[in-house]
């Protein structure tokens, strides 16, 4: 059975996240996509288990639950901020259980840290990394935990602004019990093989969705093929990274990431690395500190060339979510635009999900549903044939189409003229 699943999102009683983010909802939006397995996020915040405790129903001895037409995994974000080698450090954490005991047990053990209820994704200050994982591990051998988007500039394990120079840094002699990482929008898998240290670690995909659409739900998503599902064949296939149950990630491309390149939001700068280092990361126009994006962070800790393929990895496949897709073709610059939903709700309905029309629908079968335009632009980013204009310092990056065979990729930044 193939699972197509999304392990990291968020309840509505996370911060900046969507009143819509309940079960019926993500649920619902699930089937929409093609997912069959969400994480449920926040099962640290007592109203959030509550529901869940009241709603899921174990699948057997599988460790995974069902709801609404899908399986369930209990998972949970939480931030640890501390100081450590004179510096700030803010580190996400994603924390993967196979039923309620063992999620009682951290809710009580994380209890003691600091407040549950304030926020879905907890906070805990002066609670170290290596001492979150030996609490958690300490209870279950059976939890997986992760660092959540493990390049983004803020909040991250290997952030620019808050992060360290490698995972055992971070992790000390509690590394032995992390086999992967997340990589985030704004990388993806051979931005991160470059790098010959994480090498060991397993590349899992997730959207981090603060909303339940299907634009944001499962933008990036883990398929793995199972002959049933199952959380401990999950959790082993990740340990072992093996291929022929983690069948391949879905990653957005990573310009399109609100961090991929470096830049200053406030004056509209936007910057390939190595121009953002001829300005010794100060921006151009005002003088303050450039927000160092993925690709710059990559790049100062990478010790192989572009374009290296790591011999056993995890395979990946790039999309776009269909929503951007179609309202970067119309023309349409909004965040909300029933012309768009109308165009994707079309899409869906007549062949069955959002993930089966990007990877599968031909394009003789798209033209009896959608114009020429927009099944042309959906094979395109199938096919790899999309350029973008990267998105920087929390602003996303957006997709670039024209008519022509051979679209070259707008990847490099402003010319220096632009600036002096």
């Amino acid at each position: 059975m193939e699972l197509y699943a999304d392990f990291h999102i968020h309840s509505y009683l996370s911060r900046a996240t969507s009143q819509s983010m309940n079960l019926d909802e993500l649920s619902r939006n699930a089937k929409l996509k093609g997912l069959n397995l969400l994480g449920t996020g926040d099962f640290t915040h007592p109203v959030w288990m509550r529901e869940l405790k009241e709603k899921l129903e174990p699948s057997g001895d599988s460790g995974l639950f069902s709801y609404g037409g899908i399986y369930w995994m209990l998972t949970v974000e939480v931030s640890t901020v501390y100081e450590q080698g004179n510096r700030a450090r803010k580190v996400h954490h994603l924390i993967h259980v196979p039923g309620f005991d063992t999620a009682d047990q951290i809710v009580d053990a994380l209890s003691k840290r600091g407040s549950l209820s304030s926020d879905g994704r907890p906070i805990f200050n002066g609670l170290f990394s290596p001492e979150l994982v030996e609490i958690i591990m300490g209870i279950s051998k059976d939890i997986m935990i992760i660092p959540s988007h493990a390049w983004t500039t803020w909040w991250s394990v290997l952030g620019a602004f808050s992060g360290f120079d490698s995972i055992e840094e971070c992790y000390q002699d509690q590394t032995k019990h992390i086999y992967a990482i997340e990589t985030g929008l704004s990388s993806n898998p051979p931005m991160n093989w470059r790098w010959s240290k994480l090498d060991r670690f397993c590349l899992m995909s997730n959207s981090d969705a603060h909303s339940p659409w299907i634009w944001r739900l499962g933008r990036e998503l883990n398929v793995f093929n199972l002959k049933r599902p199952s959380y401990y064949e999950i959790v082993n296939s990740v340990k072992k990274m093996d291929k022929k149950r983690f069948a391949f990630t879905i990653e957005v491309s990573p310009e399109y990431g609100k961090y991929h390149y470096t830049g200053h939001r406030d004056c509209n700068v936007s910057l390939h690395p190595r121009e953002a280092m001829n300005f010794s990361n100060i921006c151009p126009k005002c003088g303050k500190k450039l927000t160092i994006g993925v690709l710059q962070r990559v790049e100062e800790l990478a010790d192989r060339p572009e374009g290296f393929v790591l011999k056993g990895a995890i395979p990946f496949k790039s999309l776009l979510p269909l929503y951007e897709i179609i309202s970067s073709v119309m023309g349409v610059d909004k965040l909300y635009s029933r012309k768009v939903t109308e165009e994707q709700d079309r899409l869906i309905s007549e062949f069955g999900n959002e993930l089966n029309v990007l990877l599968n629908i031909k394009k003789e079968e798209l033209l009896k549903v959608t114009d020429a335009k927009i099944s042309d632009a959906i094979i395109k980013v199938r096919e790899g044939r999309v350029g973008f204009t990267a998105g920087y310092d929390g602003v996303y990056g957006r997709p670039v189409f024209d008519q022509g065979d051979d679209l070259k990729a707008s990847k490099e930044a402003k010319n220096l003229d632009d600036f002096m």
